[in-house]
């Protein structure tokens, strides 16, 4: 049975512990089959639940190939919503931890959209925008500035 999210702030957390657990049918539960991702890693962009979930299926592989669990935290976020749609956008911090010593990693923070649509009680994202700030200088992402 597919869960059913009545909060925004339910699709949030879920979001948060599908990524520490890494959980891909628990990560996907929370999209609509429609959805379209434009992401700043790697595929930039992913349309259809069936693209988004080989993302995320390679992502979550190589977190268990490098022993790194990954903690989500959503900072300054805002959220919009109508009875059948909403907006989330917010900087989200990713950071990642070493699982046997809880070393920490690394830490990235990028910007989030979130467009959201609620059919039959349950809120689903439609649409998901990532983006990091450009250093004009270096033509490289900057990963550490909200």
């Amino acid at each position: 049975m597919a869960e059913r999210f009545s909060d925004v702030h339910d699709v949030l957390e879920t979001y948060r512990t599908a990524i520490y657990e890494k959980d891909v049918e628990k990560l996907l539960s929370l999209y609509a089959s429609e959805i379209h991702i434009y992401d700043c890693w790697e595929n930039w962009e992913s349309k259809g639940i069936s693209a988004w979930k080989e993302n995320v299926s390679n992502w979550f592989n190589g977190l268990r190939e490098g022993g790194v669990l990954l903690k989500v935290a959503f900072d300054d976020a805002v959220i919009e919503e109508t009875s059948t749609l909403a907006f989330v956008h917010c900087a989200v911090t990713f950071t990642g931890y070493q699982e046997e010593s809880d070393m920490q990693l690394q830490q990235t923070i990028n910007r989030f959209t979130f467009g959201l649509k609620k059919a039959k009680g349950s809120w689903a994202i439609v649409h998901e925008h990532s983006s990091l700030p450009i250093d004009f200088e270096t033509g490289k992402g900057i990963l550490d500035l909200k």
